[in-house]
């Protein structure tokens, strides 16, 4: 049986031997939206819960409009000139609106990154700010959650009159979905504010992808987006090809809620028993370029491969394996155990060890195998993972000693897609070691 796989820009092509019982796993065929452009401009004049964004523009006197960075496929050269549009025709002057870069702890992105981000014409004529969350003093302290997480924001946004966010809504390992309150913390929140959202206790509790109702994660985010104070949100779901299937515009809680509901019903899927063996894309472009990203296709398999079976990831690599402090901390830890001990001690802190961490909690479940032609196998052996020459060679090393019969589930879109077996979704912490 022949499977294909997004990876890198395209797609690879992966051989299942004979014998076996194969469950493709793929979000729903819908119907994309035909006119865009047209569809979003109607929404912005009749958005859910909110006035229309003109009349919420009409007399202020500058905004911001905060776009996720290159690690997200966000539309943004369709999104923003049905936005601009509008505040233009409210009167705010296009040289009193910034696009403001929510990098979270990501590097910002290069001039031909922004252009490929937004469009080579908006790049090049529109205010764009990135945001920095090393850097202190471009944050204001809001004092902190009910839940304990210090909120510390990028000023830009509090300082603006109008505040607009955008993005889009796919499955996520933390927050259940993307989108919505994601887009100011932590895409616009300062390192302290990071290191406690992504904290190991918080990582171990209620989250997981699609995972919203008692997620820690999700209420704080909330709590912090209210206390900052949104005026508008416009975010988007992508169908299997990466066409906008959603719009979601207007009350940033409301709409984005819409949304959640959309993705949940067209990226939803089920098996009746868990899978022996997961073959899982990192989901392509861009979110396939690092390893860091990669992991979140890793976190997809583990809610549905079996206790002690295995999960190879397919992945491009295209960037390499993320930031140097995630570098680091994988070269220099022995094995998960190892790892999950200096999670244990208080005084511990490095940024990107939440990842990490989800790496290890997949690795509790499942064995893990990774194929990529951008590295050779001693550099991917020190990702606390099993290297394999090929993805073919990896399906028989995981099925090593079974010929036939053991249940295999290939998920061609990786972390795009939610996948549970039976109804209930599986929470990423606290699961057995296999």
């Amino acid at each position: 049986m022949q499977v294909r796989l997004a990876y890198g820009a395209g797609e690879i092509e992966i051989a299942i031997p004979p014998g076996h019982r194969v469950d493709v796993l793929e979000k729903q065929n819908v119907q994309p939206i035909r006119d865009p452009d047209a569809h979003l401009r109607r929404l912005l004049e009749d958005p859910n819960g909110t006035p229309p964004l003109q009349e919420l523009a009409r007399g202020r006197g500058d905004a911001v409009i905060v776009v996720s960075d290159l690690t997200r496929p966000v539309p943004n050269a369709t999104l923003l000139p049905p936005i601009l549009d509008a505040l233009r025709a409210a009167g705010i002057p296009m040289e009193r609106v910034v696009v403001l870069v929510a990098t979270g702890l990501h590097r910002p992105n290069t001039p031909a990154e922004l252009d490929r981000m937004l469009g080579s014409e908006l790049a090049r004529t529109l205010r764009i700010a990135q945001h920095d969350a090393r850097d202190a003093a471009a944050h204001v302290d809001l004092g902190r959650t009910a839940g304990g997480i210090p909120i510390r924001i990028d000023r830009r946004l509090l300082d603006a009159d109008l505040r607009i966010t955008t993005g889009m809504i796919e499955p996520h390992l933390m927050a259940g979905y993307s989108g919505g309150r994601k887009a100011v913390a932590p895409g616009l929140a300062g390192v302290e504010t990071v290191r406690v959202a992504h904290g190991p206790t918080m990582l171990e509790g209620q989250v997981g992808p699609g995972i919203v109702d008692g997620n820690p994660l999700h209420r704080d985010l909330l709590e912090i987006q209210r206390r900052v104070g949104v005026d508008f949100l416009v975010n988007v779901a992508l169908d299997r090809n990466r066409a906008i299937a959603g719009v979601f515009c207007g009350d940033p809680e409301a709409a984005h809620a819409e949304g959640m509901a959309f993705v949940a019903q067209e990226s939803r899927v089920c098996l009746d028993t868990p899978a022996e063996l997961v073959i899982v894309s990192g989901g392509g472009s861009p979110l396939d370029s690092t390893f860091y990203q990669s992991i979140k296709g890793i976190s997809t398999a583990s809610s549905i491969v079996a206790d002690g079976g295995a999960i190879l990831l397919c992945t491009a690599l295209r960037e390499g394996v993320g930031s140097a402090s995630f570098e680091k901390l994988l070269r220099e830890t022995a094995d998960p155990p190892a790892f999950e001990s200096r999670l244990a001690d208080a005084e511990f802190f490095a940024i990107d060890q939440w990842m990490v961490q989800h790496l290890c909690q997949a690795h509790r479940r499942a064995r893990i195998l990774l194929y990529t032609d951008a590295f050779p196998p001693e550099t991917v052996m020190e990702w606390m993972v099993e290297p394999v020459e090929t993805p073919e060679a990896g399906i028989a090393e995981a099925l090593r000693g079974r010929e036939s019969g053991a249940r295999i589930a290939v998920v061609p879109q990786g972390p795009y897609v939610l996948a549970s077996v039976g109804q209930s979704l599986r929470k990423l912490g606290g699961a057995p070691r296999g």
